[in-house]
């Protein structure tokens, strides 16, 4: 019996050394089919480095100002019978926008009148009896005070109803309404933003060490989160003789057009001055670099010969690269690169050094210098 127990257990064990075995010269097959089989070349888009001439510039954020811009006022206080306008309207200078009440002063308007009717009789006949010798010097005298203070009367209630006329003191473009009909105005109480809108100022700050190099009447280009995509020209108008002491920044005044009054008083914006010079740069799209905090690397593209025999895929080789301007989808390749070769485009994250790639552009992006949001 021992002996039969013996020899199951014998048995068993030869049958488990014989399947770990097979399993054994399996699994090390997988491993030596995983060592020789070759992955397929990965699909990349794929671009050439250029040369390309870039204008010099200097960037800025710059601030939106009225040409001409006041909130008009209250000169005296007083009653509103009459608004004439209505808010957000263009005006002309000299259109009415509020009447206050003149009643009083036209009242005293036409006294006033009477006694300069009296005293200018009065007057001219002294003048007529002094020629004749009649009346005295003194006598002409006083008509001719009493002429003059009539008529500085007349003057001053005609400045007061003037002053409660209250007229747009240029051309532009109204605000909201902040007074109601009937209601006392007192002196320099708010009543309506008047803007002058176009053309439009733009200040911006530049460091005191480009203050030799802008000059009036450099070109500037304009951009703004209100007008997506689009550049405003305009022309250095104005440079400050003072250097700010607190920043040691200049600043400068740039006049743009505004026709259709797209461009705000208050908005900011981005300043770029245009300089005469210009720089020759290695560009490639910014999608094709590899951002790191310890250098920014591209994939060039290699073509490999085996035995002779050109390869039919490439090899990617990351090369580390110092950037400079980015303009656009583009950035300039201050070094690392030579113009002529060809770099991955996109997707730049997913690949490695050594891989194999092809190429095909089919879907890859269109990229440009003055990338608008609808071409994305």
């Amino acid at each position: 019996m021992k002996k039969k127990v013996f020899l199951a257990f014998l048995g068993v064990l030869l049958l488990a050394g014989l399947l770990g075995g097979i399993k054994f010269l399996q699994v090390n097959r997988m491993i030596t089919q995983g060592k020789q089989t070759v992955p397929p070349p990965a699909t990349v888009s794929a671009v050439t480095v250029e040369a390309d001439t870039w204008e010099q510039r200097l960037t800025a954020v710059g601030s939106l100002e009225a040409v001409q811009g006041v909130t008009v006022t209250a000169e005296l206080n007083g009653k509103v019978v009459k608004i004439a306008f209505e808010p957000g309207t263009y005006v002309q200078a000299g259109d009415l926008l509020i009447q206050q009440d003149v009643s009083f002063e036209t009242a005293q308007l036409r006294s006033d009148k009477a006694t300069l009717a009296l005293t200018k009789a009065n007057f001219e006949r002294s003048k007529e009896l002094l020629a004749q010798k009649v009346t005295t010097q003194a006598a002409y005298d006083k008509a001719l005070a009493e002429y003059r203070q009539a008529q500085a009367a007349i003057d001053n209630i005609r400045s007061t109803i003037a002053k409660k006329t209250i007229r747009a003191p240029f051309a532009g473009r109204l605000g909201i309404r902040l007074v109601n009909l009937g209601q006392i105005l007192e002196g320099g109480q708010s009543i309506v933003s008047l803007q002058s809108l176009d053309p439009i100022f733009v200040n911006f700050f530049l460091p005191q060490e480009d203050v030799a190099r802008i000059q009036k009447g450099f070109t500037v280009r304009i951009s703004t989160d209100a007008l997506p995509g689009d550049e405003i020209k305009g022309r250095i108008t104005a440079i400050s003789p003072q250097v700010d002491e607190a920043t040691r920044n200049i600043r400068i005044q740039a006049t743009v057009e505004n026709l259709q009054e797209r461009l705000r008083p208050g908005m900011y914006a981005t300043v770029n001055v245009i300089m005469p010079d210009k720089d020759a740069v290695l560009v490639i799209p910014t999608t094709a670099v590899l951002y790191a905090p310890y250098s920014d690397s591209v994939f060039v593209l290699e073509k490999p010969v085996a035995e002779g025999q050109e390869a039919p895929a490439m090899t990617l080789r990351q090369q580390f690269v110092r950037l400079g301007d980015q303009r656009g989808d583009f950035v300039a390749v201050a070094s690392g690169l030579k113009e002529g070769q060809t770099v991955v485009s996109t997707g730049v994250f997913k690949y490695r050094n050594g891989q194999k790639v092809v190429v095909d552009n089919t879907l890859a992006p269109r990229f440009s210098l003055s990338p608008r949001p609808q071409d994305r």
